[in-house]
């Protein structure tokens, strides 16, 4: 089977492997680039989640401003001074800035939300649900779990990290993430961010 250097080379820039593991994870797919793309994803998700555990203290704080009306601020950390000097690194800093001047996230992760909003959207569902006469003969573990699937597609929409990135819905922003930290060799961790709108306050 034939496979294109420029698939090859493709791969790696994607995913941040080397050539042969480009090539190889090509060949495994059958030469389906989005099948070697996704094994490739998964298997990176692993490295990143073990640099997942390491310091992140370096990085850039990016600024963004939309038209003279959104306004916005992000910190963005690395291990090293280095990596926080890189395009790679900007370039993320500066797509995530205008990721959240355009879907407005509450939260960077879902770490970050409080436990007392998740308790008071719930409340709010169950409330939602139980009043609702079409759900008057549901199991209450089905009820349960539409709630879930409700409380966590709310959740989804206001957290950073879960958000779909807006250059490429088929990834959220926290893949992305995962990604750049597979290729640039550090943990990568959004610490904190603020959005000012004109005429809107919180």
């Amino acid at each position: 089977m034939a496979i294109s250097l420029d698939e090859i080379k493709k791969l790696k820039e994607l995913t941040g492997v080397g050539l042969t593991d480009a090539k190889k994870a090509l060949v495994e797919a059958d030469g389906d680039f989005d099948k070697a793309l996704a094994a490739m994803r998964e298997k990176g998700l692993t490295k990143a989640e073990k640099r997942g555990e390491r310091e992140a203290r370096e990085g850039i704080i990016e600024s963004y401003v939309h038209s003279g009306r959104i306004g916005v601020l992000v910190e963005l950390n690395c291990e090293t001074d280095f990596v926080a000097r890189t395009d790679d690194f900007k370039d993320l800093a500066h797509d995530i800035a205008l990721q959240i001047a355009a879907m407005s996230p509450k939260w960077a992760s879902s770490d970050d939300i409080p436990e007392s909003e998740i308790t008071r959207k719930k409340d709010e569902l169950i409330a939602a649900a139980q009043a609702d006469p079409k759900n008057a003969n549901k199991p209450a573990d089905v009820l349960e779990k539409i709630i879930d699937g409700q409380l966590k597609k709310y959740f989804d929409e206001l957290v950073l990290t879960s958000q779909p990135f807006w250059k490429d819905d088929s990834q959220t922003i926290g893949d992305l993430v995962k990604e750049k930290i597979a290729k640039l060799g550090e943990n990568i961790v959004v610490r904190q961010f603020r959005r000012i709108e004109l005429g809107v306050s919180e």
